[in-house]
């Protein structure tokens, strides 16, 4: 057999093939909200200050993904519902007068691949 008949049958196997795989499912997840609360910095500021720092989209972002992840392994963030509330507390001894500020019930929704929903699963076509 000559390299273009092989190469004839192979596309005509190849189109067969790919005609009859139907089409392709949907990936399906799982979403789960969640509310937490993020750390305070580490060092003392003047209030205003220190409510912009807990409020940075960066320090939101970070503990909206760690939140997710505790969840478990596959768990990603899908979307921040509620940035929460800044709370400050006072700082003593030398930075007596600055405080340090958190934000208090963030709500995330967290969301992964359902189980199941894609790859291959034995006995199951």
């Amino acid at each position: 057999m000559t390299t273009k008949r092989m190469a004839f049958w192979a596309a005509i196997v190849l189109g067969a093939g790919l005609g009859l795989a139907g089409p392709a499912s949907a990936t399906e997840y799982v979403y789960r909200d969640l509310m937490a609360n993020t750390l305070p910095a580490p060092g003392c500021a003047a209030e205003a200050e220190a409510i912009a720092h807990a409020n940075k989209p960066f320090n939101l972002n970070k503990y909206s993904k760690k939140f997710c992840q505790s969840q478990g392994y596959g768990w990603h963030v899908e979307a921040v519902k509620d940035n929460g509330k800044a709370v400050c507390q006072d700082c003593g001894g030398v930075n007596a007068g600055k405080k340090q500020c958190h934000l208090e019930d963030v709500v995330v929704t967290c969301k992964r691949i359902k189980p199941g929903s894609v790859g291959m699963l034995p006995g199951k076509s």
